[in-house]
């Protein structure tokens, strides 16, 4: 996916944002906001992918304001959040574990979401349908069992990714499972670390995509993911980084599973704000 017309000012956004959880004074402020417009200016163009450039310029910028983490307390929060709601699900059936991993994936630091909302919007989400559903092609994918590469998002949804896994393995035992999260920290997004604290380590090989960039970026990969990549059956990849850096290789084995909450990815791909989506683009 290319950018839309407000992928840069939600990228300078996301900046300020930064800046202001990270500096207090107002003459460092001014000086690291700047930066990011004159880093940004270098980085976009029309051909850029929004949570490529974006990834880009934040580690600019984490350097820039010498803090590598700035999201460490709110990753923390999130992730206590979900995961006591989890014992309230444990035993879902497919389905419903499904939507939760969907549900989920409203922890977004970009869109100015709050984890301390997180179990109302839990709730709120199993209760719609999902616009588009392709979730039957997938799981007729894992009856034949094979490797699965999950590709995870934000801190705190990971925990609803780690229910759904369980319930796939319950369901599709013949299922080879690895699940990938970022090198290091970039915005909320899950990093090796934040999975292995989880117990992702249970259920299947944890990997790493050589990477701190948001979603997958098979470019910026190590060698070693893109080989993994290319080996498996089916992928699934969680939230809009992961489509917007995924949707343009017309690869029929991923699965996008999201929620889309910015006008660009609705407008991408044809629905309106706020649907949920188990989205497999060669199937549509």
């Amino acid at each position: 996916m290319r950018i839309h017309h407000e992928c840069v000012a939600c990228a300078i956004n996301q900046c300020q944002k930064i800046v202001e959880m990270s500096l207090q004074g107002e003459k460092e402020r001014k000086k690291a906001m700047l930066f990011s417009l004159k880093r940004a200016a270098e980085l976009f163009s029309e051909e850029s992918i929004p949570a490529v450039v974006g990834g880009l310029l934040f580690l600019g910028l984490y350097k820039f304001i010498g803090n590598d983490d700035p999201f460490k307390e709110y990753k923390r929060v999130s992730n206590e959040v979900a995961r006591s709601l989890l014992p309230e699900f444990e035993g879902a059936d497919l389905r419903t574990a499904l939507k939760l991993a969907i549900a989920g994936n409203v922890v977004d630091f970009s869109t100015g979401y709050t984890p301390e909302r997180l179990e109302k919007d839990i709730r709120g989400v199993l209760s719609q349908e999902l616009l588009i559903d392709h979730s039957e092609n997938l799981f007729s994918l894992l009856e034949k069992g094979g490797k699965l590469l999950y590709l995870t998002d934000n801190c705190g949804e990971i925990y609803f990714d780690l229910l759904f896994i369980k319930t796939l393995l319950r369901e599709f035992p013949g299922v080879e499972v690895f699940v990938e999260a970022k090198e290091g920290p970039i915005i909320n997004d899950a990093t090796v670390e934040d999975l292995l604290e989880a117990g992702f380590d249970e259920v299947g090989t944890v990997v790493s995509t050589g990477s701190r960039l948001p979603g997958t970026p098979l470019e910026y990969s190590s060698p070693e993911f893109r080989k993994l990549f290319r080996s498996v059956d089916v992928v699934i990849a969680k939230g809009q980084a992961n489509f917007e850096t995924l949707s343009g290789l017309g690869d029929g084995r991923v699965f996008f599973l999201l929620k889309a909450k910015c006008p660009a990815i609705a407008r991408e791909i044809g629905v309106p704000i706020g649907s949920l989506l188990c989205l497999n683009l060669s199937l549509r």
